[in-house]
């Protein structure tokens, strides 16, 4: 008698913990969905906080939920959790890049070298960030098969521990414009400086409002990083090469219009110095010669007259 009611406690008590487990489940979850429903509610140009908010609670939420079921079903959860906190650190040895790529995260959280949004290159790796997760980061891939700047469509992952041992270089944090470079070369008797003029007309007109972007960017980044920019409208440099005269423009830009600005003041120089006359853009010619044993009448060796035959 007294085993059956034994076995009736136990059973409903552990009825009561399965359902209070599932209530915990539940409701985590409830105020997990609502609140991300809360905040992507907001402006679309917040979507980096958006995103850090919700895994905030995503991560807020596990870890409440560990807590309370375990001491839910865990007599005496403190002694547990001293002996898990002890075991952890020899797991820590056996299981030490799990942990490198842990701290790289709180790194990278706390430090921020780069954020979700940002165009960072790693190693050999170039891409926009687009996820951050505990043991891992997510990369949009940019470049490798493709020209310039652009994304070929591959999501990479890599590990949180490359930001310990891999340099990193960041295309947005700081100051948001890079410094482009594009070069032409013109032939030795032609109108340089009409050819400069001609080039800065074009970045003047292709990066007026980039520029005034660019310097309330600097303005802003200023207070925060040793940057100095003395100037920041466009410049061409001049160059003598084996290939003529080297015009060099170098100016501001955003690395996401990169291409684009490229392809627009490339289209815009053809237009231009195309019907100048004294204008000649240089290029590397080369010379096919067919048929190479037929030899010209006029280069082929005299042969000396052999004396009659007796």
């Amino acid at each position: 008698m007294l085993d059956n009611l034994f076995d009736i406690e136990w059973n409903n008590a552990l009825l009561l913990r399965f359902l209070k487990t599932l209530g915990i489940i539940l409701t985590l979850w409830l105020i997990n969905r609502l609140s991300v429903r809360l905040i992507y509610r907001g402006e679309s140009e917040q979507m980096r906080k958006q995103y850090h908010s919700r895994k905030v609670i995503e991560y807020s939420s596990f870890f409440i939920g560990v807590l309370l079921i375990g001491n839910l079903w865990v007599d005496n959860f403190q002694s547990i959790t001293t002996f898990l906190g002890l075991l952890s650190a020899g797991i820590a040895i056996a299981l030490k890049d799990i942990f490198v790529n842990i701290a790289g995260w709180a790194f990278i959280y706390l430090r921020k070298p780069f954020d979700v949004g940002d165009r960072i290159q790693i190693g050999d790796v170039r891409g926009d960030v687009i996820d951050l997760r505990l043991f891992q980061l997510s990369l949009l891939e940019i470049g490798n098969w493709v020209d310039a700047d652009q994304s070929t469509g591959r999501v990479i992952h890599i590990p949180n521990g490359k930001v310990f041992t891999d340099p990193q270089a960041n295309y947005s944090t700081g100051f948001n414009y890079i410094w482009n470079e594009q070069t032409i070369y013109i032939t030795l008797t032609s109108d340089f400086k009409k050819a400069k003029t001609i080039l800065y007309d074009i970045l003047n007109t292709h990066l007026k409002d980039e520029l005034k972007l660019a310097e309330k960017a600097f303005t802003k980044a200023k207070h925060d990083h040793l940057i100095v920019y003395k100037q920041f409208t466009p410049m061409v440099y001049t160059d003598i090469t084996e290939r003529g005269i080297q015009l060099s423009m170098r100016y501001l830009c955003n690395p996401r219009k990169r291409r684009m600005l490229n392809h627009a003041i490339t289209e815009a120089i053809l237009e231009k110095l195309g019907p100048e006359d004294n204008i000649r853009i240089a290029y590397p010619t080369s010379t096919v010669l067919l048929h190479q044993d037929q030899v010209h009448p006029s280069t082929q060796p005299r042969q000396r007259p052999q004396p009659p035959l007796p």
